[in-house]
């Protein structure tokens, strides 16, 4: 099984090291499943309970001091899932794979989807803040009024940040992609980004896989991981696919990213524009 998986691209990290063998384990026990499918969630799985990442434990905390996670899953006969805007659900990779399994729709959000996660075994109403989310949201001035209209205006100066997790697999004959992540730091409270959008945040087909983390807006706005595999489908190298498709965001939008292809024979490529995008990746 090949197996390429990232820990978002953003800023310089605390303890890179540490984090860097997180995204190491994450892709060993991935690349032991035996479908390109249970190793792209194996590995996300791991990456979202770990806190040294923007997704499940660790997430970052809307304007109202709730963590809400999003996912998306695709595979390469198109088959897709996602789930969004879910408080309390550290796997929101797991509940994206029972939309996409379960269910005839490919995108699943707020409370109705942390019932269906629910329904379905998968672990809910679990404190998805860490200690180090807890005491930056501790550090920020108090927000008197949860209204819209108020909560934009403190958010102004507050919002940020560009973290996300993500893997692409192939076992030579299928392909699977799967991102996750808990969005963007003191975004408006239900605020969704690229990560559950198809062709966005994922995307899948026969041609190879990839997974986009970054600024979500802008990623959604050009739909940066469609433009990697449409690269692919025009006979490009994974490398290439990613520079360019990079290329082009970065053109259209100005905005910060990074991204990771692979194809069906295992060929990654991943490129990014940011501080720095720790990746891990089978040899």
């Amino acid at each position: 099984m090949h197996v390429i998986a990232h820990g978002g691209a953003g800023g310089s990290v605390d303890e890179p090291n540490e984090r860097q063998a997180v995204l190491d384990t994450a892709v060993s026990a991935g690349r032991r499943e035996e479908t390109p499918v249970d190793a792209v969630i194996e590995t996300v799985r791991q990456l979202e309970s770990s806190p040294r990442f923007n997704a499940g434990v660790g997430g970052a905390i809307q304007s109202d001091g709730i963590v809400r996670t999003d996912a998306g899953l695709m595979t390469d006969d198109r088959e897709a899932g996602a789930a969004c805007s879910m408080p309390g659900v550290e796997h929101a990779c797991e509940v994206a794979r029972v939309v996409m399994e379960s269910t005839p729709h490919v995108l699943i959000a707020g409370e109705r989807a942390v019932a269906l996660a629910d329904d379905f075994g998968i672990e809910t109403g679990c404190d998805l803040q860490s200690e180090r989310t807890r005491q930056r949201w501790a550090d920020l001035d108090t927000l008197e009024t949860d209204t819209p209209r108020a909560q934009l205006e403190w958010i102004q100066d507050k919002f940020g940040g560009a973290d996300t997790v993500g893997a692409v697999a192939s076992d030579g004959d299928q392909i699977a992609t799967c991102t996750s992540t808990g969005g963007r730091w003191c975004a408006l409270a239900g605020r969704v980004g690229d990560v559950p959008q198809i062709g966005s945040g994922f995307y899948c087909t026969h041609a190879g896989g990839a997974s986009a983390t970054g600024a979500g807006e802008d990623i959604a706005r050009v739909t940066l991981s469609r433009r990697a595999v449409d690269h692919l489908e025009l006979g490009r190298d994974p490398q290439d696919a990613a520079d360019l498709a990079l290329e082009e965001f970065e053109e259209l939008t100005g905005g910060l990213a990074g991204i990771i292809v692979m194809n069906r024979d295992g060929i990654t490529g991943s490129a990014f524009n940011t501080e720095a995008m720790q990746t891990s990746k089978t040899e």
